[in-house]
């Protein structure tokens, strides 16, 4: 049995599809429902329980045994400001779920994300020792309790505390595909763009405000579900080396590339317009990241990435063009 939270969000939904096609149904899942209609994301799937979030740390006293814990569950918003709030998803619960892997011999999977490396100054390589995780500076709430949970562990690791059998941090850079379309402002900009163009719309893109960038030359590492999905099943059912593992598409492309991508998946010419940075993102906006993949690759990992044309079409040609648009 394996224990799946924010398995009715974005990964965790298209990763519980994944575990179905592959015959397993036995999965718990734990997460917050809401408003927002993420059960949609769980109409096509099956599960063997239903934890909410709330109840984690009680239910966990009188769990089965599982062979994973996945923990995908966390508030995602970078524009959070609410500090009790975030830490209390983000660095809490995980912290809960780690010490119960530890007592339990579990391996133990649990999203970091790539907002950890702030505006990359001090490069995008997934090391997981105190000194170096000391060096980056994440530029948002989101980010910060993130990064936070990762120095806990790199210490409990350390000092030879208890810890889970196996374990992985997933630093996740900008992720995109199918079951996203709960999280608002979140949604990535394949979704954004893709909306935009089929209400008549040209694609309206960030300018820059700095010198040595273009407008739509901003740049990340956009990376499709799927391929998120891979490497977090590989990891599960394999025996790499526990640690920080960067996963991403390893190449950075522009926003301009992205809405390219867009258009032409659609079938039309691409139409784009600029307009100013928000004065609530000045500062605390990533330029340009880009996942160095060489740890992953050097534990055994050779599926490659979907290049972005590739996974853009996917998305628009799969899910967003038509009338269903869940997977």
């Amino acid at each position: 049995m394996l224990l799946l939270t924010g398995a009715a969000g974005f990964i965790g939904s298209n990763l519980l599809a994944r575990l179905n096609a592959e015959g397993r149904a036995d999965v718990v899942i734990c997460d917050a429902l809401g408003t927002e209609g993420k059960w949609r994301n769980l109409r096509a799937h099956e599960f063997a329980d239903f934890v909410p979030i709330d109840d984690l740390e009680a239910w966990l006293a009188r769990a089965p045994a599982f062979d994973g814990v996945i923990h995908l569950g966390a508030n995602s918003d970078t524009t959070a400001t609410d500090g009790d709030e975030v830490m209390r998803h983000n660095f809490a619960a995980s912290l809960t779920l780690w010490r119960h892997c530890a007592a339990t011999g579990t391996p133990f999977l649990y999203a970091s994300s790539a907002a950890t490396y702030g505006n990359g100054d001090q490069g995008f390589e997934d090391r997981d020792d105190p000194a170096s995780l000391a060096t980056l500076q994440p530029l948002n709430l989101y980010g910060w309790s993130k990064h936070v949970f990762d120095r806990r562990v790199a210490r409990i690791v350390e000092a030879r505390e208890a810890a889970p059998p196996r374990w992985y941090g997933l630093k996740f850079f900008n992720v995109y595909g199918p079951n996203e379309y709960h999280k608002g402002h979140m949604r990535s900009a394949v979704h954004n763009i893709t909306e935009a163009v089929l209400r008549g719309e040209p694609a309206r893109l960030f300018a820059s405000d700095r010198p040595d960038i273009r407008d739509g030359g901003q740049s990340r590492d956009f990376v499709w579900v799927d391929d998120i999905c891979d490497v977090i099943l590989w990891l599960l059912n394999g025996n790499a080396a526990s640690g920080l593992y960067n996963i991403g598409a390893g190449q950075a492309r522009s926003f301009a590339d992205l809405a390219r991508a867009v258009f032409a998946a659609l079938g039309k010419p691409p139409e784009i317009e600029f307009f100013p940075m928000p004065e609530t993102l000045r500062g605390r906006y990533q330029y340009w990241t880009e996942a160095n993949l060489t740890k992953l690759r050097r534990v055994g990992y050779n599926a490659p990435m979907t290049g972005l044309e590739d996974g853009v079409a996917r998305y628009v040609q799969g899910f967003l063009t038509r009338e269903d648009r869940y997977r």
